[in-house]
Parts: C-alpha cells; sequence; structure tokens
C-alpha cells in the first residue's frame, strides 16, 4: 500500500537502481569465484596472485577520488553507464590476456575493470541514496543485497562454468558484452536529478567541498568503520576459494560453492538487515553482526574440515553483510552533502580492497592462506570498534534509525 502513495518514477528508479547493483555484483562474483582458475592460467604463485588482484584495486583506488565530482556534473545515470563501457573493456582485455597466457594485457585489464567498478559504485550509492530519501524509507541494505545477490550469480555461473571446464577468457568476455547493454537499458529509468549530489561549486559556495568533509571526524570514523568491513568483505572475495582449496585441499567447484555460500549468507543478511536497523538501531545491529563475523572467521581459520570452514563462512557472511550499506547511508544522512560524504566514505573503504589482495598473499606465500587470514580478525575488530559513528546525524535525516 506504501508504494502505491510513491510516484511511479521513483519506483521505476528503484527497479533500475537494484538492477545496477546486481550487475556489479554478477561481474564480481563471476571473476572472483574463478581465482583459482586465474592462477592456474597464468603459474602464479600465492603471492603474485595477490600482486596481481591488487591491479584492479589500484584502478578502483585511483578512480573514487574523482567519483562524486563527476557524479555531481554529470549525473549518476552517465556515471554508470561510462563505468560499465569502462569495465566492460577491461574485462575483455582480462580475458584476451588469459587466453594469451600474458600477465601484463591481464593486469591492464584488471585495472581498467577496477576503474571502471568504481565510478560505477559510487554513482550507483548516490542513486541509490535519492532514491531512499524519496521512499521515505530504509533501502540500502536491500540495494546491497542485489550487490549479493548478483555476486550468488556470479559465483553459481564460475562454479559451473569451473565443473565443466568453461574457460575463463570466455566467462569474463561474456560479461564484458552483457554488462554496458544492461545499464544501458537501466540507467534510463534513474531519477536523473542529483538532490543528494549538489555541484562541488556550491557546496564549496555554502562552505563545505570535498576537503572539508576530509577533515570531519565523524565522515572519516564512518570510512574506518566501512574499511573494516569492506576489508572482511573483499578478502573472502579474494581468498575464500583459494583458502577452501589450498586450505582444505578440496577442488575448484567446492572451492567456488565455499565463496558462494559466503556471499548467500551476505545477502540474507542484507535482505532480512534493513529490518533489524529500523528496530534496533544502527550501531547495536552493527556491533552484533560484527561479532558473528568474528566467530565465523576463526570457524574456517581454526575448523580443521571443510564442513566447518563452510558453516563458519556463513557466520563469515552474516558478519560482513552491513557495514559497507550502513556507511553509505550514514554518509548520506545529510542530503545536501551526501555525494562528497559518500566518495570520502568509498575511497577510505576502498582502501581495503588495495591493501587486502597483496597482503594476504604475501602472508600466505610464508605461513599458509588460512593462518594469513587472520589479519581479517583484526580488520574487522576495526570495523566493530568504529562502528558508533554511523549513529544518525539527526533521526529526520535518515530512514535507518
Amino acid at each position: 500500500m506504501a508504494d502505491l502513495q510513491v510516484a511511479p518514477k521513483v519506483l521505476h528508479a528503484r527497479i533500475a537502481v537494484s538492477a545496477a547493483f546486481l550487475m556489479n555484483g554478477l561481474i564480481m562474483g563471476s571473476f572472483f569465484s574463478r581465482t583459482p582458475a586465474v592462477r592456474d592460467a597464468l603459474g602464479l604463485s600465492a603471492a603474485q596472485l595477490g600482486l596481481l588482484l591488487l591491479c584492479i584495486s589500484v584502478g578502483a583506488i585511483s578512480g573514487l577520488p574523482l567519483s562524486g565530482p563527476i557524479v555531481a556534473r554529470f549525473g549518476p545515470a552517465r556515471t554508470v553507464l561510462c563505468g560499465s563501457l569502462v569495465g566492460a573493456v577491461g574485462l575483455a582485455t582480462t580475458g584476451g590476456g588469459l587466453l594469451a597466457g600474458s600477465i601484463v594485457p591481464t593486469a591492464l585489464g584488471l585495472f581498467l575493470t577496477g576503474l571502471g567498478i568504481a565510478s560505477w559504485d559510487v554513482a550507483m550509492n548516490v542513486e541509490g541514496a535519492d532514491v531512499e530519501q524519496n521512499l521515505g524509507r530504509s533501502l540500502m541494505p536491500r540495494l546491497h543485497a542485489g550487490f549479493s545477490l548478483g555476486t550468488v550469480a556470479g559465483a553459481g555461473i564460475g562454479a559451473a562454468a569451473a565443473a565443466v571446464d568453461v574457460p575463463l577468457a570466455a566467462q569474463v568476455i561474456g560479461l564484458a558484452v552483457l554488462a554496458p547493454l544492461a545499464m544501458a537499458v537501466a540507467t534510463r529509468r534513474f531519477l536523473g536529478v542529483v538532490p543528494v549530489a549538489q555541484p562541488v561549486e556550491e557546496n564549496a559556495a555554502r562552505g563545505f567541498g570535498a576537503r572539508d568533509a576530509w577533515r570531519e571526524p565523524r565522515t572519516l570514523l564512518v570510512g574506518l568503520m566501512v574499511l573494516g568491513f569492506a576489508f572482511t568483505e573483499g578478502s573472502a572475495n579474494d581468498w575464500m576459494a583459494v583458502a577452501m582449496v589450498d586450505g582444505y585441499g578440496t577442488g575448484a567447484a567446492v572451492g567456488a560453492l565455499g565463496f558462494g555460500v559466503f556471499v548467500t549468507a551476505m545477502t540474507l543478511g542484507r535482505l532480512f538487515g534493513g529490518t533489524a536497523l529500523d528496530r534496533f538501531g544502527r550501531v547495536p545491529v552493527l556491533r552484533a553482526t560484527a561479532a558473528l563475523g568474528l566467530a565465523g572467521l576463526l570457524l574456517v581459520l581454526l575448523g580443521g574440515s571443510p564442513q566447518v570452514a563452510m558453516v563458519g563462512a556463513v557466520l563469515w557472511g552474516f558478519g560482513a553483510a552491513l557495514g559497507f550499506p550502513v556507511g553509505m547511508s550514514a554518509g548520506a544522512d545529510d542530503p545536501a552533502r551526501a555525494a562528497v560524504r559518500v566518495s570520502v566514505v568509498s575511497s577510505i573503504g576502498y582502501t581495503a580492497f588495495l591493501a587486502g589482495p597483496p597482503l594476504i598473499g604475501l602472508l600466505a606465500e610464508h605461513v599458509g592462506i588460512l593462518q594469513a587470514l587472520f589479519v581479517v580478525v583484526g580488520a574487522l575488530t576495526l570495523g566493530l570498534a568504529a562502528a558508533g559513528a554511523a549513529r544518525p546525524l539527526a533521526p529526520s535525516a535518515s530512514p535507518t534509525r
């Protein structure tokens, strides 16, 4: 009944931005579920694989600082579409590099993929915050659940492709064709205005610009909270399949299944997390999920069997579920300053994706993958400690209280 009172344009935009989150997750899940295939195709060690995965993170970090001003200048729709095109070029280049067994084009392709995904990510979060404001209720956890559903679908594609020996190169090239086509359709239904992302010049004239956001203690703490949870999420994206294969001696299909279990749990946490956030508040829910995540990590790292590790993957997924979407909502509490703050929070949070792959890869080279993943415990503890910063600025500033 509530949806009948909302303008059809807003409802259409909600579907469209959900599609953007879904496709973004599909690309990530499809690729990361088959990281062992990347390693095998190029003959890499664990440390070398970590450095290669760093390329996608470097691309993302390079694009994030500019994403806020780009969204403010061109709007979320154009930014998402252009980001998908850049990402598609990157995927196609990655596929070509894997076919040739060459590291250089693969690394370049991953960099371009990260660059495109980063601008796409910030733009769809700004659009999501815009739609959330127009709906008048919490939406961001469900949008990020859409991302997680995409990773589940991508993991399923990866597991099926690995089971029947489909080359990873063919898989990523197919995504390179699909992604921009899907976004060309979806972005036509975006709201087309950016009420939560005022132009940079106007923000500066009102005494608030990007530099000011980087000096705000609350914004920085929210960024650190997102960093801790993003490191927890990203480490599973990068290394869960490898942990199952190398840490427990399973086959590639079981490794992809372990990744799928993680993202399925994270998806469920995001689908139902909005209800918990509305009832209990951001901070208590974040702290509770962080505790679940820590328990899950210990089961994966110390469980001793693939079966126990699968149970740990479930709790790990629940623990990682809400940190990123709640951080985006916290950054958008003040609609007039949302674009700049979301960009800052994202930039800090994505540092996890920059530091995580090489750090864990280098450690795994010396102590093994399961022991190396103990650094995730420290990252999630950081997220737990900074969770208090996500408390809303004012009850009326955000639909999530």
